[in-house]
This record gives C-alpha cells, structure tokens and sequence, in this order.
C-alpha cells in the first residue's frame, strides 16, 4: 500500500497513521476481559423484531439484569432492527457489528433451520455465532376470534379459515402453510400485517379471524382475552405439551405420515431454542466467558425470578454451551427430512 506513494513524507504519514491504527486495535484486543466492560458504560442488546411480543419481551427482561452481573455494571441498551423476519438483524450482527462482546442479540428460533434450509438472503453462518444462553423454551400457539366459526384444529381442517401473519418468512405465515401442506388444515394466510400488534388489531376488526404468538407473551398481553374466553388455541408449537394447554393438538404430531411428522418436528427444535441470546463471531473468549456468566447469574437472580413470577414470564434458562449443541444438531438434520420441510412451507 506504501509503494502508491513512492516513498518521500507522505508515505512516512501513511504508515505512522497504519501504525497507529494497528496499535490501537492490539491494545483493544489484548485488555482484558474485566478491563473492557468496565470501560464501557453500555452493551448493546438487538432484537429483531418491533417492540411487543417474545423476543423483545425477553430481550428487554435479560437486559434489565444482565449488566449488574459484568465488571462495572454497563447498562443493556435494547435497539429494535426490524426486517425480514429477524434477517436483517441477525445478518448485521453477523457482518458489521463490533466483533469485541459489546453486542449481544436475540437468537431467532429459526436460525440454524433458515440456514440448513438453504433459506435466501442468509448471510451467516448460525455455527459461528457464540451463544450466550437461552432464557426459556417457547411454546406458540395458533388461535381464533370467539366469533369465528373454527373453535378447533378439525374446525380449521372443514373450513377456510382467514388468519393473519407478518411475512412470509414468518413463523406465523410457514408454519400455517406447512400445516395446510402436511397436516390437512385450510387456513387461508393474510401475511400483509407488520407483527403480532397489528394481527391482533386487525382481529378485533374483523378483519381477520386469528393468528399466532408466543404462548408466554399471550398470557401477558392479552390476559383479558384469555380471562373473558375471547380466544380459541387451536394448537401448540413444542417438542413437549405446555402444563397450562391441557389437550391442545401439538405441531409435530399433526403430520399425515411419518415423513411429514418428522419435517414438522424440525421446527419444535426451533421452540426448544426459544428465547436464546448470542454474541458476534470473533469475540475473545475470555469475554465470552463473562458474558455467559452474567447471562446465567441474571437468570438465576431472585429479582428476575420475582419480576419474572408477578408478571408471569416463563424462565428455562440454559447455559450456552448447550444451545450451541442445539444448533449443531439442528444443522445436521437429515437430508430428506430438509427436503420434506423445505418443499411444503411456501416460499
């Protein structure tokens, strides 16, 4: 690079500002782990949704108590990046975002299908990133109006049913049209709305006759609806039954064949993720290290577990070496079962 300028003073300037650069960058890897997050005043926490529903309802729990447990106690800044379905956000976090632990995100639970799914417009590798925990499995339900006429999954399987989604990479889309594919339902998929918010407006409407969301965030935005019976759950998204949705038709059993069953189970592997949090590529591991024992000590803290009981938010926590098991094992799925999944969740 110094050749351009054939020697002389101004190559000289050139390399001084190189070297300090370089010198710089060394000394910002080379601080030790407690040193930089007592340098900092903030940490970043993305998520990749709007404010409202799931993730952001965990991001900004996490972010509430994470902090007090790092060296100097920065306070997590919560920053909403919206897009695609999580994609914008998480391939920003992927390719530009600081690489120094200053950054932690929200995992969407379709991270490593999207990717072994050979889904476009990904950008990152989900094998790569470093995951910090994961603060609960997920259980989602699909549900309908009270004044609709599907009051059951069967309902939905005579009839057309109008739901609403946000997006055709959206779990609330896919997943009813794999169930329309591999399961027999009719649902017929609005998927013009911009997140959970405004599918549940466009119910009380009347415009739409349901939708889908996640089953922790239902009890707390819509309590009411669930005390004056307003709403019918027509199924669960789980490797495993929530306690609280007795009888509710699970995902991964609904398929025609084995085949469909075990293409619908793929992604209960992704409610098993559930609320997870990661950090960038790259981050020196004695960071990471830190930051996966802020992650735990928040989750385990008497103050989360008492905000977390009054306003009735689900913990699970999982350490985060154990989500990225999940992952690898995501990635691995078989061949045939992707192939089954990929050709029956329309797009």
């Amino acid at each position: 690079m110094l050749s351009v300028f054939k020697g002389g003073p101004r190559a000289v300037l050139v390399a001084s500002a190189f070297s300090v650069v370089a010198f710089a960058a060394h000394e910002a890897s080379a601080q030790s782990a407690e040193a930089f997050y007592k340098s900092r005043n903030t940490i970043d926490m993305m998520v990749g949704t709007n404010p409202g529903g799931g993730y952001d309802l965990y991001g900004r729990l996490v972010a509430r108590y994470m902090g007090d447990y790092l060296p100097g106690k920065p306070t997590m800044v919560v920053k909403n990046m919206p897009g695609a379905g999580h994609l914008k956000m998480v391939n920003w976090m992927y390719n530009a975002a600081p690489k120094d632990g200053s950054v932690v995100g929200g995992a969407p639970q379709a991270l490593a299908i999207e990717q072994a799914l050979e889904s476009e417009g990904i950008q990152y590798d989900a094998a790569k990133f470093i995951y910090i925990g994961r603060a609960a499995p997920v259980v989602e339900v699909t549900y309908t109006w009270h004044t609709s006429p599907a009051k059951t999954l069967e309902d939905a399987r005579k009839r057309e049913t109008i739901m609403g989604g946000s997006g055709p990479t959206s779990p609330t889309v896919f997943y009813l049209k794999l169930l329309n594919n591999l399961a027999g339902t009719n649902f017929k998929i609005i998927a013009s709305y911009s997140g959970t918010a405004e599918v549940q407006l466009g119910i009380e409407r009347g415009e739409i006759e349901g939708g889908s969301k996640a089953w922790e965030s239902m009890k707390v935005d819509n309590a009411d609806w669930l005390r004056d019976k307003k709403v019918n759950i027509l199924l669960q998204y789980a490797t495993e039954p929530a306690p609280d949705l007795p009888g509710v038709p699970l995902f991964s059993d609904l398929g025609k064949t084995p085949e469909d069953k075990a293409a619908l189970k793929l992604y209960a592997f992704g409610n098993e993720l559930g609320r997870a949090f990661m950090t960038t590529p790259g981050v020196p591991a004695d960071r990471v290290a830190l930051l996966r024992k802020a992650f735990m000590d928040a989750m385990t803290s008497p103050q989360m577990k008492a905000e977390a009981e009054k306003t009735k938010v689900a913990l699970g926590p999982m350490d985060g070496a154990k989500v990225a098991d999940l992952i690898n094992q995501t990635l691995d799925t078989p061949k045939a079962v992707l192939e089954k999944a990929r050709a029956n969740r329309g797009y």
